[in-house]
């Protein structure tokens, strides 16, 4: 997928890149998948600020996406390609055979017109079919990935995401995920074959504060720039490099402080490969 540039009419102009939209096939046809998700802008019900730097931005309607593929043993074709303004990926339109339609996250290298299903076992391994992963072969790239059986896919489901099947050890699965982490996932989780479409998101450029504004995104003020009161790195004649280490406004450090509970059950599940091992 191609980066755009834009003629520099105005001086922000110069600088913003966008996606070719090129691939997209069609608007939101389908009423029953979108839903009205009202904006909290950062606020609770009390309407204070419990998530800075948040704000509605511009509106838009929630599509409902199929994370579970749990539709088992029937072939749908790819009817349309859209835009989704709650992700950085494209999502497919899928017409399965008895009628029904469901979105999903397009793979790359699913095109309209072409068919996808979900199963147990038996699916050749092409982008878009999804199946239990103890069914996929060692080496498989996949995306999509369910933690828990049947609770949908929570893994790699950004633009360009994917992880690698790297090995089966009884009822799990070891999985190398984009961060180069090892992870041990149950066998009987589902998985859809390939890689998330759209890889050249990160390579767009926002270029002006007004598409930060349009995305929810509100203006961050340094914490050196603030007063005493406000932050622990304010105050002091001048500028300075208040004299601590980087920490948040309630002074938890934010460089490579450990924020993961020790006791979490899901931490059992991590294995650490050292260098020589």
């Amino acid at each position: 997928m191609a980066i755009k540039s834009y003629k520099p009419y105005t001086p922000s102009r110069r600088y913003v890149t966008n996606l070719d939209s090129g691939d997209i096939t069609s608007k939101p046809t389908v009423r029953g998948l979108l839903k009205k998700i009202p904006a909290a802008a950062g606020r609770n019900n009390n309407g204070r600020i419990t998530s800075r730097h948040k704000q509605a931005g511009a509106k838009k309607l929630y599509r409902i996406i199929d994370f579970k593929r749990n539709k088992f043993d029937i072939p749908g074709v790819v009817s349309t390609v859209e835009y989704d303004p709650y992700r950085n990926c494209r999502i497919a339109l899928i017409t399965y055979k008895d009628g029904e339609k469901r979105y999903i996250l397009k793979p790359s290298g699913l095109n309209v017109g072409d068919t996808i299903s979900s199963a147990e076992a038996g699916l050749d391994i092409k982008p878009g079919n999804a199946m239990k992963l103890k069914n996929i072969p060692i080496g498989t790239i996949i995306h999509n990935i369910e933690m828990h059986p049947g609770h949908g896919g929570q893994i790699a489901r950004s633009a360009g995401g994917y992880a690698q099947l790297m090995g089966k050890e009884g009822k799990y699965v070891v999985l190398r995920l984009p961060s180069s982490e090892m992870r041990q996932v149950l066998a009987e989780c589902i998985a859809t074959v390939g890689t998330v479409g759209n890889e050249d998101f990160s390579n767009i450029v926002i270029g002006k504060a007004g598409r930060s504004r349009h995305l929810g995104i509100r203006p961050q003020t340094r914490g050196s720039a603030m007063n005493p009161i406000d932050h622990p790195h304010g105050g002091g004649e001048g500028k300075t490099n208040s004299g601590r280490h980087p920490v948040t406004p309630w002074g938890k450090p934010t460089k490579g402080y450990k924020t993961r509970k020790k006791n979490k059950q899901s931490n059992r599940l991590i294995i650490t490969r050292r260098k020589g091992k």
